[in-house]
């Protein structure tokens, strides 16, 4: 039975637990990102009085919580030596690991990364492939090395991207997909040799953080309609009308043909105060009709941290 220490937060870490419970693995330890962000006294407070999805699922399974204020510390390290695991998985996680950790199990540290390495390495490509108006995505399991996303494949699923796609469900179905694929690893890793497959260079793309979540009218209706459809559920695309930044939730919104007598980019068609839609038309003479709730002012973009004021459309138009 391979021994498994598993490193991560949200979706893709409480399905890499239950995909190696699913494999019939024990797991000797986790190590949840709150260790990392909050100190100890905040974080005791927030387990007792509003403990997160993940502690909880950590708590339902009675698994061994490591402590220690990061991943390349040294109580990181001693604790991970005391547990001795063949396999450290990771999923999700800010901190590069170094190479005096990432080598500590006997056979590989595994980063489950949400895109079909070698393309669209770095973070969230949940928003880039729908931004980027891609038909597929999928989940990759690679070895950890000096690199970021560049290590040797040794498993890899592909997952459909709908039309209607979010960042949200398109998330939801690859960290699905994940525990699947985690199992089947876990199993193979346990009986056989698994040759990793060398990502090839030429082929790889890289992309930063998220930045821009304005809508360009000058571009296509479908464009827009990706960017809007890409950024949820993590923050919300927006315009400019009126001296007044108007949020848009996918949720309402469509690509439509044309019907109006209207030929001028970035031209207001239609306003509807009962369904809360503003239609624009675009550059490739289609509507883009955007579902707006409130105004927005960002703080810090493509976080929850922004500034929200709430009020009734029919005020903001």
């Amino acid at each position: 039975m391979l021994r498994v220490v598993i490193i991560g937060y949200g979706a893709m870490f409480t399905n890499l637990i239950a995909g190696t419970l699913d494999a019939n693995c024990e797991i000797v330890g986790v190590f949840r990102k709150e260790m990392v962000k909050y100190n100890p006294i905040i974080r005791y407070l927030k387990d007792v009085f509003c403990p997160s999805l993940d502690y909880s699922y950590i708590k339902s399974y009675n698994l061994n919580e490591i402590q220690a204020s990061g991943v390349n510390t040294k109580e990181f390290k001693k604790e991970l030596l005391k547990l001795n695991p063949d396999i450290v998985l990771v999923g999700s996680w800010g901190e590069k690991i170094s190479k005096e950790i990432y080598d500590i199990p006997k056979i590989a540290t595994i980063n489950a990364h949400p895109s079909l390495l070698p393309k669209y390495r770095g973070p969230n490509p949940y928003y880039w492939v729908i931004k980027n108006q891609e038909q597929t995505s999928g989940v990759s399991f690679h070895l950890v090395d000096d690199g970021f996303d560049t290590g040797a494949i040794l498993a890899q699923e592909e997952v459909k991207i709908y039309p209607s796609d979010t960042g949200k469900t398109l998330k939801e179905r690859t960290v699905l997909a994940a525990r699947g694929v985690v199992c089947e690893l876990l199993k193979d890793l346990s009986e056989d040799i698994i040759i990793p497959l060398t990502q090839i260079e030429e082929k790889s793309s890289y992309y930063s953080y998220p930045s821009d979540f304005e809508l360009d009218f000058t571009k296509t209706a479908e464009e827009n309609y990706a960017l809007i459809r890409a950024v949820y559920p993590w923050c919300e695309a927006y315009f400019y009308h009126k001296d007044k930044c108007m949020a848009v939730l996918p949720q309402g919104s469509e690509v439509m043909e044309n019907s109006s007598k209207y030929t001028k980019i970035g031209t207001i068609t239609n306003i509807n105060l009962t369904n809360k839609t503003i239609d624009v038309l675009c550059s490739d003479n289609k509507i883009i009709r955007m579902h707006v709730e409130h105004e927005k002012k960002y703080d810090r973009p493509f976080t929850r941290n922004y500034i929200r004021q709430e009020m009734h459309v029919s005020e903001i138009l």
